[in-house]
Formats: C-alpha cells, sequence, structure tokens
C-alpha cells in the first residue's frame, strides 16, 4: 500500500507542476510579448461576441427539488454551446500562441 499512496502523490506533485510557453528560437521577453499580444486579442474578441453568448435575457431562476433558487443560463439556437466568454477567451489565446509556433510546457528549473 505504500507504493500506491507514493505513486498518488508523485502523480498529484507533477500535475500541479507550473507551466510556461516556449518556442525554440524565442528569448523569455519575446515570449512574454507575445503572450500578452495574443491575451489582448482575445480578450477583444471574446468581448466583441459575448453579446450573442447568453443573449439579452440573462440568467434565468429555478428551484431545484428542494426549493433552493438556481440560477442557469438559458439555452436555445443564440446561446454559446461551449460555455462563458472566459473559457472561450482562455482558447483563443492558446490557438493564438500555438499558431505562433509555442508550446505549453513545464517550467525547467
Amino acid at each position: 500500500m505504500h507504493w500506491v499512496s507514493t505513486l498518488i502523490v508523485s502523480l498529484l506533485v507533477a500535475a500541479c507542476a507550473p507551466m510556461q510557453w516556449m518556442k525554440a528560437d524565442a528569448n523569455p521577453q519575446q515570449a512574454d510579448t507575445d503572450l500578452k499580444a495574443c491575451q489582448d486579442e482575445a480578450w477583444r474578441e471574446s468581448n466583441w461576441r459575448s453579446t450573442y453568448y447568453f443573449g439579452a435575457i440573462g440568467p434565468m431562476a429555478y428551484q431545484d427539488p428542494l426549493g433552493r433558487r438556481l440560477l442557469v443560463w438559458p439555452y436555445g439556437p443564440f446561446s454559446d454551446p461551449f460555455g462563458d466568454r472566459f473559457i472561450e477567451e482562455s482558447r483563443l489565446a492558446n490557438f493564438c500562441m500555438r499558431s505562433k509556433g509555442y508550446e505549453l510546457e513545464p517550467l525547467k528549473k
């Protein structure tokens, strides 16, 4: 059983490793500049389209079986099936960095 707990702890520690964008011919300042540019572009794109995400009515209040109020976003032909704009912003920034040739790798000490 000791080896199982050691394996689980080592997997959890490896999963918490800090990550950074790496490119063979880029220095850290260039990587930071590219990341900032991609994040700015992703923020602009996701905010430009954010009015289409949940429609004009906003969240709707429902009750669960115990009678507690629950706010949910309405789904329909004009809502986004992928979630909210913050996830979309992250996805766009990752796509931008990958299209510039960067890969997300664990930070080397």
